[in-house]
């Protein structure tokens, strides 16, 4: 477990590599984000493929190595055998960043997948947000909380991933038992849709991301006594067109989350430093919103 840390630690105020609580676990603001190194890009076939070569677990480690070297505090990892591997490969290695880890809705029992996340030191699990939304659309978000309940009884801090505000609204008003959210920014549920991990296909064709969307998810967020890990900030890199585009964006984000709050990052560095830029660009953002 990454050491106690007062709130914030960075140059600015609340800064990226500052840590804020969910639960009992304190994380960095900024955190690692999975789906590069999972070869999900959210934009193409092509550009999938790309990160599918380029992510060899030695770029995995060197990756991770970096962020640490920043101070970053904090991976997110989807529950696969393949990203538990790295975090272990990573602690041999000495890291010592700590894990949220998201349920992997793939394996043929998502108990056992947590219970198997926990005894590997992942210290925050949270419910897969695609599921968490094709349960709310077949009227069966009530099994939502049986996957809940086993993260309590595994000792992790809880989460509940999710693209959609009604179903936050919905959790609040029932008193789900968790520690923090972990929703997108963007409603990717406006269409049904599965996991690309589940189907092995990429459903980036029928994505929408759309600004009034993003600005009722942060109305959410902001809304919430509960921090949250907000991740789709870069909307799956179209954002990314310029490095202003990439400023921009981290602008909004921490102008528009609460300072107890966090984002999830995916990082693809192969032609330039994006852990520093972006964490550079994420402490101009943090003093800016310290500022209003």
């Amino acid at each position: 477990m990454a050491a106690e840390a007062s709130p914030c630690e960075s140059p600015s105020p609340c800064g990226p590599t500052s840590t804020v609580p969910l639960g009992k676990v304190r994380v960095s603001r900024f955190i690692i984000g999975h789906n590069p190194p999972c070869a999900n890009s959210h934009w193409s076939n092509e550009l999938n493929a790309e990160m599918r070569e380029y992510f060899t677990t030695e770029n995995v480690l060197a990756l991770y190595r970096r962020a640490e070297a920043l101070g970053v505090r904090t991976i997110m990892i989807r529950g696969s055998y393949e990203m538990l591997d790295w975090i272990e490969l990573h602690r041999r290695e000495g890291g010592r960043m700590n894990v949220i880890g998201q349920t992997a809705s793939e394996m043929h029992d998502v108990f056992s997948n947590i219970r198997v996340m926990a005894a590997a030191g992942v210290e925050a699990i949270y419910h897969h947000g695609t599921q968490t939304d094709k349960f709310w659309r077949e009227g069966r978000i009530g099994d939502t909380v049986d996957y809940l309940k086993c993260m309590r009884d595994a000792g992790v801090a809880v989460g509940l991933g999710t693209h959609q505000p009604e179903i936050v609204d919905y959790a609040q008003q029932h008193c789900w038992d968790l520690d923090f959210y972990v929703p997108c920014v963007y409603n990717l549920s406006r269409v049904a849709r599965e996991s690309m991990a589940i189907t092995g296909r990429s459903a980036y064709g029928t994505e929408q991301y759309l600004p009034e969307d993003r600005d009722a998810m942060c109305r959410t967020i902001r809304g919430l006594d509960k921090p949250c890990v907000a991740f789709k900030v870069l909307a799956g890199t179209r954002h990314c067109r310029t490095q202003d585009d990439v400023r921009e964006a981290f602008r909004y984000a921490f102008t528009h989350i609460k300072p107890t709050d966090a984002i999830s990052v995916g990082l693809f560095p192969k032609y330039i430093d994006q852990v520093a830029l972006d964490l550079e660009y994420c402490e101009e953002a943090c003093r800016v919103a310290v500022a209003k």
